[in-house]
């Protein structure tokens, strides 16, 4: 008689004892839906970057260092003139070699390439004329960027958790259940695509950096900065209960 009490307070003491939470987070009378949504964000470029430099040949070592010199520091005045300050001025390559193969053996060649941030975006076309005019004749580019990425894309992060709701309430609807809360929401990364400008000058120049020299460019090469699109993803798990 003993051994039936122990073992039917043992049941009592089991049937008590609360369920175990589901590791998912919804309660026992919810449905757990998980939604996939996208939200896109076009923004204007207010930050344009453009790899440019100068070629030079000459007999000696000295020689070719003295003109490369010279034509970066007409290109480099020709830059300020359009408001480009020394820091948005970075060297990417600063090379002096003698040239060993062809007709030219012998001789010296240096070469200086510099990546140029240009805040005002407006002014591209107008340096890529300067530039060339100056003695420029390395130029590849622009890329063109949006200097606050985070507070550009907002809108692209409240439409993402937007459409991924409005899928959720129509779900829930349609199943004769409504949102009762939000139990996660997952952020999917993001991917960038400028949208493609008009082709022009600027634009065949951005194909290939062009080694030799060329004529410049007429006054005020066309340029059309377009904008930027973000794409970003985000999950969002619901927790669904009866209307």
């Amino acid at each position: 008689m003993r051994t039936i009490l122990l073992l039917t307070a043992c049941c009592l003491a089991t049937a008590c004892q609360p369920a175990a939470r589901d590791p998912r987070g919804v309660d026992h009378d919810e449905t757990l839906l998980t939604v996939s949504a996208t939200g896109r964000a076009d923004t204007r470029p207010d930050e344009a970057r453009i790899q440019l430099g100068v070629q030079s040949q000459a007999a000696s070592a000295g020689e070719a260092s003295r003109l490369n010199r010279e034509k970066m520091d007409k290109v480099t005045g020709a830059l300020a003139r359009l408001g480009v300050k020394p820091d948005q001025i970075q060297t990417r390559n600063l090379t002096l070699n003698r040239i060993d193969y062809g007709r030219e053996r012998g001789q010296f060649r240096a070469d200086n390439l510099v990546e140029v941030t240009m805040k005002d975006v407006g002014k591209v076309g107008d340096a890529v004329t300067a530039v060339t005019e100056a003695g420029a004749n390395v130029l590849s580019g622009p890329s063109l960027n949006v200097s606050n990425h985070e507070a550009a894309n907002r809108s692209a992060y409240a439409a993402a958790y937007k459409a991924a709701r409005a899928r959720a309430d129509a779900y829930a609807d349609a199943a004769g259940l409504k949102v009762s809360r939000i139990l996660a929401i997952y952020d999917g990364g993001e991917s960038s695509q400028p949208i493609p400008y008009a082709r022009d000058a600027m634009a065949e120049q951005a194909m290939a950096p062009v080694v030799a020299p060329a004529p410049p460019p007429p006054p005020g090469t066309p340029f059309s900065p377009g904008v930027n699109t973000t794409e970003v993803r985000a999950r969002v798990d619901f927790a669904l209960t009866k209307k």
